[in-house]
C-alpha cells in the first residue's frame, strides 16, 4: 500500500491462462523481467497458473530468480504514476524472498501497511505516551475497548509513529502506539490512514472517524482503523 512494501501487479491479457489464485497463502514465480520505475522495482513473473507483474521495494532481480510472493493482497485498476500506465489488477505483497534464501523488499512501507490486528506490528515497547485532551480524546486500548461506541464518530488519539508507508492506495498508513494496550492481541496499535506525512519517532495527536472490521484485501481485516485522519504534531 500498501499503495509496502512490495505490490505485485496481475496482468489480465493472456486469456488462455488462469490467474493465481490469491487467499493469502505465499506462491512462486520466475523473473523473466525487471524494471527500476522511481522507489519500486518492478518485475514480470511466470508462474505456474500465468504471467503476473510485481512491484516489490528498490532491489536487483536477475533474470531467471525463483521469488516468492508472501502475503498477496488484490486489488484492481491501480495506476502505476513512475511507469504511466494503470493495470487491471494489483497484489500487494507483504514480502519477496528468493531461491538464495533471505527476504527482498520486506520493508515497512509493505509489511507496515497491511499487517492487521490479527498480526501486529513488531517493535521495541513504546513509553507511555499523554492521552488526548478533550471529550473525544481516547488512548489506543480504548479505542479498542470502546470501537462499538465509537464507530462512525470522530476519535483522538495521542501516540507515536511505529511504522509509516507513503502512497500506498493513494494514501499514506500510519501505525499509531502509545503504550496502552497488549502486544499478543494488538490493542496496543492503531492504524491511521492519512493524507498527512510523519515519520518513525514522531509524537502525533491524530484526529479522524473510526472504522471497525475494515477490509483491504484477502487476509487484511482491521479490527478499527481511523480512516482519512489529520496529523498535528
Amino acid at each position: 500500500m500498501r499503495k509496502c512494501l512490495a505490490l505485485l501487479l496481475l496482468l489480465g491479457i493472456v486469456p488462455a491462462w488462469a490467474s493465481p489464485k490469491f487467499d493469502g497463502s505465499p506462491f512462486l514465480g520466475e523473473v523473466l523481467e525487471s524494471i527500476n520505475a522511481g522507489t519500486y522495482t518492478y518485475l514480470r513473473l511466470k508462474t505456474k497458473d500465468g504471467e503476473v507483474w510485481a512491484a516489490t521495494m528498490l532491489a536487483e532481480y536477475a533474470k531467471g530468480t525463483k521469488v516468492q510472493l508472501h502475503d498477496p493482497m488484490l486489488m484492481t485498476n491501480f495506476q502505476s504514476k513512475a511507469l504511466g500506465r494503470t493495470f487491471d489488477e494489483i497484489i500487494f505483497v507483504s514480502a519477496v524472498s528468493t531461491e538464495k534464501g533471505g527476504l527482498v523488499g520486506s520493508p515497512a512501507q509493505m509489511s507496515a501497511a497491511h499487517k492487521g490486528a490479527a498480526a501486529p506490528i513488531a517493535t521495541a515497547p513504546v513509553a507511555k505516551v499523554t492521552k488526548a485532551a478533550g471529550a473525544n480524546g481516547r488512548t489506543v486500548a480504548e479505542v479498542y475497548a470502546q470501537k462499538a461506541q465509537l464507530k462512525g464518530k470522530n476519535v483522538v488519539v495521542r501516540g507515536q509513529v511505529v511504522k509509516f508507508s507513503p502512497n500506498i492506495m493513494d494514501r499514506n498508513w500510519v501505525h499509531l502506539q502509545d503504550g496502552s494496550g497488549s502486544a499478543k492481541d494488538g490493542t496496543n496499535d492503531l492504524l491511521v490512514t492519512t493524507k498527512g506525512m510523519a515519520k518513525v519517532g514522531d509524537v502525533l495527536t491524530v484526529t479522524g472517524p473510526l472504522k471497525t472490521d475494515v477490509t483491504y484485501g484477502p487476509g487484511y481485516t482491521y479490527a478499527v482503523t481511523l480512516d482519512g485522519a489529520s496529523l498535528k504534531k
